[in-house]
């Protein structure tokens, strides 16, 4: 074999080699969007669940520090309402009214992958699917009304994601938020209607998201080795 056809192979090598190595690199970040639901419960809604469901769409970003974690950032726009006239409690007086308001949350939370979830490094047993539980720390803004209401709220939820293609993902995600507040319907007359001294968890608003995610991966992270998965960094 002469000088020229061996050169001529080894660059056809390291060109292989090359792209072999992009198509397996892996994202430390994904951007995308959400859209879904949104519904109340509360002093009008106290156990209908998926009850007056509303739209809700938003921007979310995540950090992936590894295949099992996932920290997300998220801005939500949703709407909310009620009306007391089918809800199974007796006010007092019996007193009736209905509301619709709409929200903002920008939000954290911390997610959990039941699978290392990746659609690369299949000898680490990854799995381009996987279900994942939330939780984090939120606040929620909801203008007009008797009044904006401004507060903190504890997400909890689950969900599934899948890459359908190298960078992009699709998933679906359940999450409560827990109010610390009674004042998110904007209506004096669910303002406490019976008078009940609030606890931490007691007599406070929830409302809760149904969402449909597309997410795009960016920012190569370092191809992960064999011995770092086994000592368990991964």
């Amino acid at each position: 074999m002469t000088n020229s056809c061996k050169r001529h192979l080894f660059i056809l090598f390291v060109l292989i080699n090359l792209l072999s190595n992009v198509k397996a690199q892996e994202y430390k970040f994904e951007i995308g969007g959400a859209a879904g639901g949104a519904f109340y419960m509360g002093d009008a809604n106290k156990n209908g669940f998926f009850k007056r469901m509303n739209p809700s769409v938003g921007l979310l970003f995540r950090y992936n520090p590894n295949f099992r974690w996932a920290i997300k950032t998220d801005l939500m726009w949703g709407k909310i309402s009620g009306d007391t006239s089918d809800s199974d409690n007796v006010f007092p007086e019996n007193n009736q009214t209905s509301f619709s308001r709409n929200f903002l949350e920008l939000g954290g939370q911390l997610e959990f992958n039941f699978f290392p979830y990746s659609d690369k490094y299949s000898y680490m047993n990854t799995k381009r699917f996987s279900p994942y539980i939330l939780a984090g720390l939120g606040m929620t803004v909801a203008p007009g009304g008797a009044s904006t209401f401004v507060g903190l709220n504890i997400p909890l939820g689950v969900g599934m994601k899948y890459k359908i293609h190298n960078r992009l993902n699709i998933g679906c995600e359940f999450s409560f938020r827990k109010l610390f507040g009674d004042k998110l319907e904007g209506d004096e007359t669910l303002d406490n209607p019976y008078h009940i001294d609030s606890g931490l968890f007691k007599n406070k608003d929830w409302y809760s998201l149904l969402l449909l995610t597309v997410t795009w991966d960016f920012g190569r992270r370092s191809q992960p080795c064999n011995n770092r998965y086994s000592n368990g960094m991964y």
